[in-house]
């Protein structure tokens, strides 16, 4: 706790000029009211009709956004792509970034996602999907040129907090324009009553990413994630949605090769004073994502990757959490997984208290669930997962039944 405290401090007084900067330099025409055209009327609901509202990841799922596979795009082999991806299939990026996945790959993908949606909304949860792009097309910014990848894991774009749907400014360039996908529903979202807030989108130039991160080894990675060096620098904010797991009033969060401190203290300065931002880390060379290391499942219960333990645990365990720690995954050494790890097998989605969405392959996880007396509903995204996500990456939680507590300390 006194880390995450001390670290928020010093990137307060790191940015804090730079904000005020930002904040003088504004434009006053900017605030001049300007005529509001759209298809429907924005009224003013009240905060119980809202569609948007959720505190934590285990409050009855009202409704979802489902990703798509479709049209997904191998992101060119940029240096943090490179970082942020396994040695053995550097080959396959260098190959075939700019173009698809393999079709036949993505084909069943696609149709496991469909199943998934089909078992969702027969577990009485609505389900809503972002709209097909064809990200292969090439772009240019004053900064750089990629192409795209995907509107897949809307869990590392799109984070909903109280009644506030938040577009995480992300750090992929391969990714600048995903919020495209995601922007009809929002705008719905938004009409019917929602807050809708985009954090600052980064330029993305040279100056965000260290050009000579050294990635040799994953030994190299241990040692460069423990002195804290990533390779994405402190130029400008940057974070993942999928970086933060919330827990009522209180959200975790880690510094990876996604998510900058700069990026947390702005989602800290935003959700002040209502919500605590606490920043914990894990012996992790790879950090991207918590959801894979750090998945909370319900009130003080959290699900901890034994490969990648938390260095704050004892924090939790104080607290009285129950920390779980989930069995080794069994997904086969030859099945592909280009953007993740096997251990996509705690990337669970939780649908209540008492039931879990899991991967039907995944006996043992299944079993250790059961025994906590927490139904499992089985379902096979084996081919889906390949694209760099389980249950809860492939899903953003628009409406959980529930309201806002305190669970920690």
């Amino acid at each position: 706790m006194l880390q995450a405290h001390l670290i928020g401090a010093m990137v307060g007084r790191a940015v804090s000029g730079w904000v005020s900067r930002a904040f003088r330099s504004t434009s006053s025409s900017a605030a001049a009211q300007l005529p509001l055209t759209v298809d429907e009327p924005v009224t003013d609901h009240a905060p119980e009709e809202c569609p948007v509202c959720a505190y934590n990841e285990w409050d009855p799922l009202e409704e979802a956004i489902v990703g798509r596979a479709e049209n997904a795009c191998v992101p060119p082999f940029t240096v943090e792509v490179k970082a942020n991806t396994y040695e053995k299939y550097w080959p396959f990026y260098q190959q075939y970034g700019g173009q698809t996945f393999p079709k036949d790959h993505v084909k069943k993908a696609v149709a496991e996602i469909e199943e998934m949606c089909n078992i969702l909304q027969h577990e009485g949860v609505t389900v809503r999907r972002p709209e097909p792009i064809d990200w292969s097309l090439e772009y240019r910014t004053p900064d750089f040129t990629s192409t795209g990848m995907y509107a897949a894991m809307p869990r590392d774009i799109l984070i909903v907090v109280g009644n506030e749907i938040i577009e995480a400014p992300m750090a992929w360039r391969a990714r600048f324009f995903e919020y495209r996908a995601y922007r009809p529903l929002i705008k719905e979202y938004f009409r019917r009553g929602a807050k809708w807030t985009t954090a600052p989108k980064p330029t993305m130039s040279d100056d965000l990413y260290d050009q000579d991160y050294p990635i040799r080894t994953v030994e190299d990675r241990h040692k460069l994630a423990a002195q804290g060096k990533f390779v994405t620098t402190e130029f400008e904010p940057c974070f993942d949605a999928a970086d933060f797991m919330r827990a009522g009033t209180d959200i975790f969060v880690q510094r990876s090769q996604v998510t900058n401190f700069m990026g947390i203290e702005w989602m800290r300065r935003h959700l002040s004073p209502t919500y605590k931002i606490h920043i914990i880390s894990f012996k992790d060379p790879n950090p991207m994502h918590i959801d894979g290391t750090f998945n909370i499942i319900g009130p003080g219960l959290v699900l901890s990757n034994p490969d990648r333990p938390c260095q704050q645990i004892d924090m939790f365990k104080k607290a009285g959490w129950t920390v779980v720690t989930p069995p080794t995954p069994l997904i086969p050494d030859n099945h592909p997984l280009w953007m993740s790890s096997k251990w996509l097998s705690m990337n669970v989605l939780m649908l209540d208290e008492k039931r879990v969405m899991v991967d039907a392959n995944e006996m043992t996880i299944q079993k250790m669930f059961e025994n906590l007396g927490i139904n499992t509903i089985k379902v096979n995204i084996r081919h889906a997962n390949s694209l760099g996500g389980g249950f809860h990456c492939w899903t953003t939680d628009v409406r959980r039944r529930g309201s806002l507590q305190s669970y920690f300390l």
